[in-house]
């Protein structure tokens, strides 16, 4: 799940459009358990205990490994700011309000993400031990990442998993001028045989306002059907579309049938703020790095099923998909079709197999400015060209 919501800032965002027009962008390589150990030395400095502090930080550190750095060290800062705000209290334990054989619905109480999604997801995948499906709703949390990072936790297990969250109002339902929905994130993990795995995780806006932020960051246009200006036109000015905060729903305008992206949007909305009692929809408070806005009460759902409550060969069934999708004669040999989740998997075994994350020279003094403020030992890099 690649979704969220920051209160644009001019001054932060022409520093980093000016490292991001240079003829070639500086770039920092990191070691992967350095930028680890300085990911839980900030949360731990901000006042995280040990385990909440580390699982924040593998969370963090397998986003920017997939391939997808604004849920990465990206985002340190906006979770440093909110414990220390007091807006997110991560020392407290989560609490089961209800639950039944196949279900529970848990209070969060305000912890990290990360705490309470690991919570919630091991719960889930023991009671599909249990019972074949377990389903968990999740009140009073705050942004748990990449929706996938859940839902593979179950995959794991030999579950078919799932996860859900909502988040900051950004998308812009179909026929509106007003955002509504956050980018409501899908992520269904199934094993399969023969070392394969389907994995998906997309938000349910034309675009994650991760990319959005990308955009920023290069001087580069948007693509078509992603962003409305203020006007409720569409624009390709990735700085409009940041300051308006209104995406299009997945799909894009009415007539190439956003509507759908919409409906996924609101379905996730059902599974998460309103079947939880948290937050929902228009009701979500904006996420910024000043920490304004108050504790963010958001919802979560996690599922896992036990595909061996139903037919036999599932894993051979689903490996045969996946390796036939990917045999497609493509319309471009030079692009072969993948399936869900190759992209993430092959970036994450190039990391593996280097041992490094690459960061942008903004980035990398950000987290310096960061080191310096909590009084913790800046990341060890090599700046490169």
């Amino acid at each position: 799940m690649l979704s969220m919501c920051l209160r644009y800032q001019p001054a932060m965002w022409r520093n980093i459009m000016t490292a991001a027009n240079q003829p070639a962008m500086t770039m920092a390589k990191v070691a992967t358990v350095e930028a680890l150990r300085f990911m839980v030395d900030c949360l731990l400095a901000a006042g995280a205990n040990k385990k909440a502090a580390e699982q924040q930080a593998k969370l963090l550190i397998q986003a920017d490994k997939f391939g997808h750095p604004s849920h990465g060290l990206n985002r340190l800062e906006m979770y440093v700011n909110d414990i220390k705000s007091g807006n997110c209290e991560p020392n407290n334990d989560p609490e089961i309000l209800k639950e039944t054989q196949s279900t529970a619905w848990i209070d969060a109480k305000n912890v990290l993400g990360a705490t309470v999604s690991h919570f919630a997801m091991d719960l889930a995948i023991s009671k599909a031990k249990n019972t074949g499906v377990g389903w968990v709703a999740v009140k009073g949390s705050n942004h748990n990442g990449m929706a996938g990072y859940w839902a593979q936790l179950a995959a794991d297990k030999g579950m078919i998993g799932m996860a859900f969250t909502n988040t900051s109002p950004l998308m812009a339902p179909t026929r509106s001028k007003q955002a509504a929905l956050g980018t409501n994130p899908i992520s269904v993990v199934a094993p399969a045989s023969k070392g394969e795995s389907f994995y998906l995780d997309m938000a349910t806006t034309a675009a994650a306002v991760g990319k959005i932020e990308m955009k920023v960051r290069e001087g580069a246009p948007l693509p078509s059907g992603w962003a409305q200006g203020p006007d409720g036109n569409e624009t390709h000015d990735a700085e409009v579309a940041f300051d308006t905060k209104r995406l299009f729903p997945l799909g894009g305008g009415e007539v190439t049938s956003g509507f759908k992206g919409f409906g996924l949007g609101a379905m996730v909305e059902l599974f998460t703020g309103i079947l939880s009692g948290a937050k929902y929809g228009h009701h979500v408070r904006q996420w910024s790095h000043d920490a304004e806005g108050g504790p963010a009460d958001l919802g979560h759902c996690f599922v896992a099923v036990d595909p061996e409550c139903f037919a036999p060969g599932f894993g051979d069934r689903l490996a045969d998909c996946i390796q036939h999708w990917r045999e497609l004669e493509p319309l471009d040999p030079k692009l072969p079709v993948l399936t869900p989740g190759d992209k993430e998997k092959m970036e994450c075994s190039r990391v593996d197999k280097c041992g490094t994350l690459s960061f942008v020279k903004q980035q990398i003094e950000s987290s310096a400015a960061l080191a310096k403020r909590l009084n913790v030992k800046p990341m060890e890099c090599v700046v490169e060209k």
